[in-house]
């Protein structure tokens, strides 16, 4: 399997456990405030450091936009969602996330 493909396969992934039902997922359920905001991070900087990795013909700021822009969205349907909540925070820890793959990437460079 190449990056590219474990790339668009996590991101199917996340895009999916983020707008089902977290009552159906009991271990999702009880996450608290900070193993959330947590999860976030480890998520966007996971999702970015593969797009990283890709090696996409387009500059690593589209690419921080485009995965970021990816949460925001997320956190739209959130909006509309019967149980989910639109979160600030959420994209706060979507951005740190993001942030610090673009800050490892550029220190190992």
């Amino acid at each position: 399997m190449t990056v590219r493909s474990l790339f668009f396969i996590s991101i199917f992934i996340v895009f999916i456990l983020s707008i089902v039902n977290t009552r159906s997922i009991p271990s999702l359920n009880y996450l608290l405030f900070d193993a959330d905001k947590t999860a976030h991070v480890l998520t966007y900087f996971y999702l970015t450091y593969l797009g990283l990795l890709s090696g996409f013909n387009i500059s690593k700021f589209t690419l921080f936009l485009m995965i970021f822009t990816f949460g925001f969205f997320i956190e739209i349907i959130h909006i509309f969602h019967p149980y989910r909540y639109f979160e600030y925070f959420d994209l706060l820890a979507n951005l740190f996330g993001v942030t610090i793959a673009l800050l490892i990437n550029k220190l190992k460079s």
